[in-house]
């Protein structure tokens, strides 16, 4: 493969701001041609799509880029601590048990989806599915059961327990990122129809539309014009923590990879999975403080900013081509996706689930904290505290989730 053409991580950092600079902007134009393209494409999947565009043509490295290994463990505890600054906990149970419902479906559907994709695959491309070894399919579709319930920590520990090769690896990283997203275009889709779908399942929204209402209205009424003193107080704030959940998870998880070694079937001796859990925990903490107030000054907007820096690194880590060269494989992804898909409609329609505790309980799996307050920020963005609150628990329950989906793999793959 030739030389990218830029390979200076700042560079390519100033390239990802001004795509998504470009996006924000013609997003909120006013003219006829942007209004109709954002009307079909949604904002968000071009935040993931325009960088994948940067690696599909080989504009810039990626294989060595630090910038999402930044992102990810500097800016997306950070966003964590400033979205759920404000949560309103009280509002967010009165969402009821169908949050929770929908969120163990989606996490049923990846279980039970990744060894049935492998027996419909095997009854007309059996050589698709099979290999041995390191080079075992079961193997590294493993490692996308882990990404699936939960995110990039129990993704690792998956790699760590089940060995595939690299080569196959890097084959389902691809499968994971493209699979996920085109689910994600759907999802979006679907949130400017969400009434007509809630029409059709018979849900009642009221729940979503109060705490949605309840959260405006706080940062409404404490809405402020940001001082500077404002802005360092709220970045002392995130990154303070931030700073405090990387030193914490740096004891936490050596402690119990040498104290209790069972537990890291549950990624508990991952210094990521601790890092996400405790810079929630601690933006929960100050949700009960007199820091919630720096709502009114924009906090959940920084957060924002984060996280979308994030998605465009992700994005980036995308190779469209791919798809051309293992089409066997992504079919067998987009099978897996289409019975979590399909079971999540079930059960919404049986339960009467609003379409957004469908969305973010499914994205609160698949993508977990990186997704799921931006799928629940789609409908509103004082939502996107759901979203995190969901995600945290799909990294809970990912590695263990994914641990039985890799041995019912192994199991219908003899």
């Amino acid at each position: 493969m030739n030389e990218p053409l830029i390979t200076n991580d700042a560079t390519i950092f100033g390239i990802l701001i001004l795509i998504l600079g470009l996006i924000f902007y013609t997003s909120n134009l006013d003219q006829p041609f942007w209004k109709k393209l954002y009307t079909f494409i949604p904002m968000l999947l071009l935040c993931y799509f325009v960088p994948s565009l940067l690696n599909t043509f080989n504009i810039v490295e990626v294989e060595d880029s630090k910038l999402y290994f930044v992102a990810s463990r500097y800016l997306l505890p950070a966003s964590l601590v400033l979205l759920t600054l404000s949560i309103d906990l009280k509002e967010i149970a009165r969402l009821g048990p169908k949050a929770i419902i929908m969120f163990l479906t989606g996490t049923v559907g990846v279980v039970v989806g990744g060894p049935l994709a492998i027996l419909i695959t095997s009854t007309f491309a059996p050589e698709i599915v099979g290999g041995a070894g390191p080079e075992a399919v079961w193997r590294g579709m493993s490692t996308v059961a882990g990404s699936w319930i939960g995110g990039g920590a129990n993704q690792a520990a998956m790699y760590e327990i089940f060995n595939p090769s690299d080569s196959l690896y890097s084959i389902m990283i691809t499968v994971d990122v493209i699979v996920a997203e085109i689910w994600m275009l759907f999802l979006l889709l679907g949130v400017g129809k969400a009434a007509q779908i809630d029409k059709f399942f018979k849900a009642d929204a009221s729940a979503v539309n109060h705490l949605q209402e309840k959260m405006e209205k706080f940062s409404l009424g404490i809405a402020r014009i940001p001082s500077t003193t404002d802005l360092f107080v709220i970045l002392a704030l995130c990154f303070g923590a931030v700073g405090l959940s990387h030193w914490m998870a740096d004891g936490i998880a050596p402690f119990i990879t040498e104290n209790a070694p069972a537990l890291k079937k549950l990624s508990l001796d991952s210094k990521f999975f601790w890092l996400i859990v405790l810079a929630t925990t601690f933006g929960l903490i100050l949700s009960f403080t007199k820091a919630r107030n720096y709502e009114g000054a924009g906090a959940s907007k920084i957060g924002t900013v984060c996280i979308f820096i994030l998605v465009a690194t992700i994005g980036m880590k995308m190779d469209i081509a791919a798809i051309a060269s293992n089409p066997g494989i992504f079919g067998v992804g987009l099978i897996w996706m289409a019975i979590h898909v399909v079971l999540l409609l079930i059960v919404g329609k049986i339960i009467r689930a609003p379409y957004f505790l469908l969305a973010v309980g499914s994205k609160a799996n698949i993508g977990g904290a990186a997704s799921a307050p931006v799928v629940a920020a789609a409908f509103h963005p004082s939502l996107a505290p759901v979203g995190v609150l969901l995600a945290v628990l799909g990294y809970a329950l990912g590695t263990y989730g994914a641990y039985i989906c890799a041995l019912l793999m192994q199991m219908v793959s003899q």
